[in-house]
């Protein structure tokens, strides 16, 4: 982890994705980086408010139009990111579309830096 981490954030899952599976892996690998670590998480700063299709296939322009909009801040966002720096914690990192959203909303909402934290990385053909 980045040192000088202040804050883990995970990617959300749409409510619809968690019921289905009952558990987001991102937030499942965030909560126990930050036991072992001491660094905050907060699993509801960032939401996934708008339903997007399953992702594979879609390839990189194909997958930013899927997750434009896709994601929200929590009403205390702006406090909490206040020139802070956050790791964005993922579970699988393909063409970082989703990353990329994600760490934008985060930027936007005042975090300082933005550094994505990934458990495997998808390469070659698998993006298209």
């Amino acid at each position: 982890m980045p040192e000088g981490t202040d804050l883990l954030v995970p990617v959300p899952l749409h409510r619809w994705r968690i019921w289905g599976r009952g558990y987001n892996q991102a937030a499942l690998i965030a909560e126990a980086l930050s036991k072992a670590s001491g660094v905050p998480v907060d699993v509801h700063l960032l939401s996934r408010v708008k339903a997007t299709p399953v992702l594979r296939g879609l390839g990189h322009k194909g997958r930013a139009k899927a997750v434009s909009g896709a994601f929200a801040l929590s009403d205390d966002a702006k406090l909490k990111l206040a020139g802070k720096s956050v790791v964005l914690v993922d579970d699988v990192h393909t063409s970082g579309a989703t990353a990329s959203a994600c760490a934008r909303i985060l930027k936007k909402g005042g975090a300082a830096r933005v550094t994505l934290l990934c458990w495997a990385r998808v390469l070659g053909d698998a993006l298209d």
